[in-house]
Order: C-alpha cells, then sequence, then structure tokens
C-alpha cells in the first residue's frame, strides 16, 4: 500500500483529483455555460449585433451568471448625457454550469465513504485556482460599445445640429466579479457534497449524512422539478402560439427566473415591480401586464388570478411538489427519525430555498438619454423595469408550507413503507 494511501481504503478506491482533472471540471463549466448563452442570446437576435460584438456579449452573460459585475456606461458627447444600468442572473446558464461543475467535482471522489478535510479542501482548491485564472480571463473579455440610435423627433435633430452619437457600453468590475465568482463557486462545490449522498465527508461531519442531506437533496429536486415543468409549458407556448425563437430565448436564459418565480407565488409570495417604456417581460406575457402600471404594481397569486383564473394553479402545482419533495425527505432520512423532525428539517431548508431564489431572483434594468436636458419626448430611448420580492414575508410563509409537507411527506412515506414491506411479507 502507498503511503499516500490513506489508511482503511484500498488503492483502487482512492480518488484521482489533480489539476488534469480540476481542469477539465473547470473547463466543461464553462463550454456548457457558454454554449446555453450563446444559443440563448442568438435565439433572441443577438447575433446580429454590430461589430461582432456577439462573443464578447456571449462572454458578458457568462460572467453575470456566476455573480460577475458589469458595469454599464454611456457617452453622448458634450451636450448630451447617458445613464443605464443592469442587474439580472440569466439563471438558466447559471443551473447549467453549477450542474456541470458539481458534478465533475464530485465524480472523482466517488465509491468513499471518508475523505479527510485536507483532502477535500486540496481538491477543492486547484479547482478555485484554475476558476480565478478563468474569471479574470472573462473578465478583460466581456468590453463592448455600441452606438444608439436616437430614433426620429427633436431629439434626432438636435442631435444633428450639435453631432451628438451616443454610446453605451459595457465592461467588468473585475475585483467584484473575482469574488462574486469565488464565492458562486464555493456555493456549488459546497451544495454538490450536501446534495450528494455517495460523496465523503470528513469524520466530524458525518452526522450531516443524516440530518442535512436528504434536505438538500430534497430541494434540489423541487427547483428541478419546477423548471422541467416551466420548460414543458414553454415547448408547449413555442408550438402553439407562435414566436418560437423569443421563447427558447427565454428558456436558455431565464427559464429558473420565471420558474422559482412561479414557486414563490405559489407559495403566496408577493414580488413588487413596474415595467415602462421599452422593457419587458417576454413570457409570460400576463407579467408584463400585471407590471406595466404608473406606480409599482404587486405581483401575486391575486393580482395574477383577476387577469386569468387559470393562474390559480401555481398555489395547486407548489402544493403538490411540495408534498412530492417532503416524501422525498423522508424516503432518504433514517426510518428512526420522528415525523416532526422531517417537518423541521422541511420547514427550514424550504425557507433557505426561498431566501436563495429571492436573492438571485431580483431584476433591475434601467436606460436613459438626454439632449441639453430634454429627455425621451416619446422616442422610447428610456424606460425602466424592475422586480424585487417581500422578501422576509416569502421566508415566512415558507415555514409554515414546509411544516405542514414535511410532516405529511413522512407519514404518506412510512405509510408507502409499511405496505411494500406487508406486500413483501406475504409473497
Amino acid at each position: 500500500m502507498s503511503s499516500r494511501t490513506p489508511p482503511g481504503t484500498s488503492g483502487q478506491a482512492v480518488a484521482r483529483h489533480g489539476w488534469p482533472q480540476a481542469l477539465a471540471t473547470v473547463l466543461a463549466g464553462l463550454v456548457a455555460m457558454g454554449v446555453t448563452a450563446a444559443l440563448g442570446l442568438w435565439a433572441a437576435g443577438a447575433a446580429d449585433l454590430p461589430d461582432n460584438a456577439f462573443p464578447r456579449v456571449v462572454t458578458a452573460t457568462v460572467v453575470t451568471a456566476v455573480g460577475g459585475a458589469l458595469e454599464l456606461s454611456g457617452d453622448a458627447g458634450g451636450f448630451a448625457e447617458t445613464d443605464a444600468g443592469l442587474t439580472v442572473l440569466p439563471l438558466s446558464v447559471t443551473l447549467t454550469g453549477a450542474l456541470v461543475v458539481g458534478r465533475g467535482f464530485l465524480r472523482p471522489l466517488r465509491h468513499r465513504a471518508v475523505a479527510g478535510a485536507a483532502e477535500l479542501a486540496g481538491w477543492a482548491g486547484r479547482i478555485a485556482v484554475l476558476w480565478l485564472a478563468a474569471l479574470l480571463g472573462l473578465s478583460f473579455a466581456a468590453r463592448q460599445t455600441f452606438e444608439v440610435s436616437l430614433g426620429e423627433g427633436l431629439l434626432d435633430d438636435l442631435g444633428d445640429l450639435f453631432g451628438v452619437t451616443p454610446r453605451v457600453g459595457f465592461t467588468t468590475d473585475v475585483p467584484l466579479t473575482v469574488l462574486f465568482g469565488l464565492l458562486w463557486l464555493a456555493g456549488v462545490l459546497l451544495s454538490a457534497l450536501l446534495v450528494s449522498r455517495r460523496a465523503p465527508l470528513p469524520g466530524r461531519l458525518l452526522r450531516l449524512h443524516t440530518s442535512v442531506r436528504p434536505a438538500a437533496y430534497a430541494m434540489l429536486a423541487l427547483l428541478l422539478a419546477y423548471v422541467v415543468v416551466g420548460a414543458l409549458v414553454g415547448l408547449v407556448v413555442a408550438g402553439t402560439r407562435g414566436h418560437p425563437a423569443d421563447t427558447f430565448a427565454v428558456l436558455l436564459l431565464g427559464l429558473p427566473n420565471l420558474a422559482w418565480l412561479a414557486l414563490t407565488v405559489g407559495l403566496g409570495a408577493t414580488w413588487d415591480g413596474r415595467v415602462e417604456g421599452p422593457f419587458g417581460l417576454p413570457m409570460p406575457h400576463v407579467l408584463d401586464e400585471v407590471l406595466r402600471k404608473p406606480d409599482v404594481a404587486a405581483l401575486n397569486l391575486g393580482s395574477l388570478t383577476e387577469r386569468d383564473g387559470r393562474w390559480w394553479w401555481l398555489l395547486v402545482v407548489a402544493a403538490v411538489l411540495l408534498l412530492a419533495a417532503g416524501v422525498l425527505l423522508a424516503r432518504r432520512s433514517p426510518a428512526a427519525v420522528p415525523a416532526w423532525l422531517h417537518a423541521v428539517h422541511m420547514a427550514v431548508a424550504l425557507a433557505l430555498t426561498v431566501l436563495m431564489i429571492g436573492l438571485v431572483g431580483r431584476i433591475s434594468a434601467h436606460y436613459g438619454l438626454s439632449v441639453l436636458g430634454i429627455g425621451d419626448l416619446g422616442g422610447g430611448l428610456a424606460g425602466q423595469l424592475f422586480l424585487r420580492p417581500r422578501l422576509w414575508a416569502a421566508v415566512g410563509l415558507a415555514l409554515p408550507w414546509g411544516l405542514v409537507t414535511g410532516f405529511l411527506g413522512a407519514l404518506l412515506a412510512r405509510r408507502a413503507g409499511r405496505r411494500r414491506d406487508g406486500g413483501a411479507a406475504g409473497a
């Protein structure tokens, strides 16, 4: 036995997780995110952007998907001013990268029961070093500037008179991108360890295998179930209502943004938002209708069902999928765990999940242009969009939902287990 083989393991069981495996994990994650972003942007028409900007826009999308910070800037000369800002996570790209990187992190560790903290830290550290290098490269590549048409009317006349050619562009805030990108990676690797049943843990943390992992796995299954349901709905919309390219753009860039928003709304949560100007929420159209008001609008089950009563199905879907998650949590937990403790685990896990959705699902965008202090003048050159949750109210709603569905799920799992055992005994 080699001196590098941990006690109690065979040579075949020792994980191979050196620099080549770390490089493969990082490259696989970046390629998966890049392909997803490129397909979504292509469907949205971004391939027609001038100055061969498409690759840099794809790069910027990947940067924002891992929490990177883009800075929008404007230059319209001495007689004009531009102002722009954008805060949104393309969660389809984010989710794709998280699944691929998490899978790559866990793959060398399979078939192990226990791993030392130093071993796990070393493996994660190799990935982090290469991920840091990738973040720096992406940050310096995600830079572009575009000209903005003044349209027709007074602003166009003023632009011709004073030689104003507005330009807007984006650059990356490198320090913030590195910071948030590394935090994103840490969250992905930690979540992968917590979700996987087979991933090894240090001996001192083995208790997490029975107390945390079932709940973490149930929440991941819940989130992915909502994404699958959202994808099916999107495919139906693409096939029946026309404009399939726009629908596929939303699916490839922001499907979890909408699917997980639906989860919180189904729980009874409220999101405050407003849409004005050229901005809009492309799918479903009812969201744009609810939010396109002079003042801040409330987006919840009540406001949605006022326009279409079928939106009450969000409540039904939430109840069914949460109950299924409760059953899954109980099935993956030790049989000796009481039902009330399942309920507590489910409540805490769901509250943390809703908190995460509220933090990553916020949207904010604005753009404005003025020449000699004269603003949009109806030319469609200014607009605002924002959507943010009433966060702590949503987290509070998640707690009773988790308690009820966790408790009922435990009872259903035990009844199904007794029937299965009884059937096996009878056979």
